[in-house]
């Protein structure tokens, strides 16, 4: 048995938490996202529920090298297997490859689908190539210009070695 939701949200209720990510007021662009439930045999023979998560963002993040505003797609692609309770859940999540979730009666599909994307978010948020040259260097032109004032000290050196 397997069944499947797909939405692209325009209005993106329940994105909250994605949208303070953000550097723009409405710097969330776009929100696709879908899932695929199924039922696989467990180790016991009886079925377990299974969510297969897909979901991908364009939001607006602050450039760390240019400090602009700088469009970033992020993405989540997992699945998740589903057990009977919290105490099952983090037993076996240590022991598993796949993320194992409590089954719970009002399972927030929406929350799940923006933790994923919350966590693909880069640390460091850059353009492959900022629209403006970044300066290096903060006070170049100065510190150049105080070198070049200084009397040399090898000149002072020169003056000892003239015969006098």
């Amino acid at each position: 048995m397997a069944s499947e939701i797909e939405s692209t949200d325009g209005g993106w209720p329940g994105f909250d938490r994605l949208l303070q990510e953000a550097c723009e007021p409405n710097g969330l662009a776009s929100v696709t996202w879908r899932v695929h439930a199924e039922l696989r045999p467990g180790p016991t023979g009886e079925p377990q529920p299974w969510l297969h998560v897909q979901a991908q963002a364009m939001l607006q993040l602050l450039c760390q090298r240019c400090l602009g505003s700088a469009p970033v797609v992020i993405g989540a692609d997992r699945w998740f297997r589903f057990v009977a309770d919290e105490a099952t859940a983090a037993a076996e999540d240590d022991e598993s490859e796949e993320d194992v979730l409590a089954l719970v009666p009002r399972f927030n599909l929406i929350q799940l689908v923006e933790d994923e994307l919350l966590m693909s978010i880069p640390l460091v948020p850059m353009h492959d190539v900022c629209p403006e040259a970044i300066p290096l260097s903060a006070g170049e032109e100065e510190f150049q210009a105080a070198i070049e004032s200084r009397p040399s000290p090898f000149a002072a050196l020169l003056d000892l070695k003239k015969p006098g």
